[in-house]
């Protein structure tokens, strides 16, 4: 059931990062034209694709730990004995863990340090910035758990565009 929720998590971060990257594509087209063609360049349209490329590489993130798509040392693997590789394996994903949980929280205090000011051209607040990285650690924790099950079950993390 948890790895039906992950997957789940995982598509639908996937939608959401194509959905930003049309959003992303939109907005860019839209200053270009503005600049050249209209002579009158929009300045959201620069700082609204700063904004959604965070969003769009930090969703990228959390599923490319889910679907083993980061570097995971995998070279040490083949020089490691037999006895040896599920104790690495599980200690390089608590290990990506610490990472996510240590992201999701200094971001958050982040996230509560800028909540006052203000992106100029958006009008929103700068703390809008910092939301995908709380989310990705979150991501990123709840599929390094999903990946330490799997490997003491002894079964494979089935990736989430499948």
């Amino acid at each position: 059931m948890y790895t039906k929720f992950c997957a789940a998590v995982a598509k639908a971060c996937l939608r959401l990062g194509v959905a930003g990257l049309v959003l992303l594509l939109a907005a860019v087209l839209y200053q270009v034209f503005g600049r050249y063609v209209l002579n009158s360049t929009p300045t959201w349209a620069e700082s609204l694709a700063l904004v959604l490329v965070l969003y769009v590489t930090m969703l990228g993130c959390a599923v490319g730990v889910r679907d083993a798509g980061h570097i995971g040392m995998e070279l040490l693997g083949f020089l490691l004995p037999e006895k040896a590789k599920l104790p690495t394996e599980i200690l390089i994903h608590l290990l990506t863990m610490l990472f996510g949980a240590l992201m999701a929280w200094n971001c958050a205090l982040m996230f509560d340090s800028v909540g006052d000011y203000k992106i100029p051209t958006l009008g929103i607040s700068e703390s809008w910035r910092y939301v995908p990285f709380i989310a990705a650690g979150v991501l990123i924790i709840l599929f390094s758990i999903e990946h330490i099950v799997a490997l003491l079950r002894g079964i494979e993390v089935e990736p989430a565009w499948h």
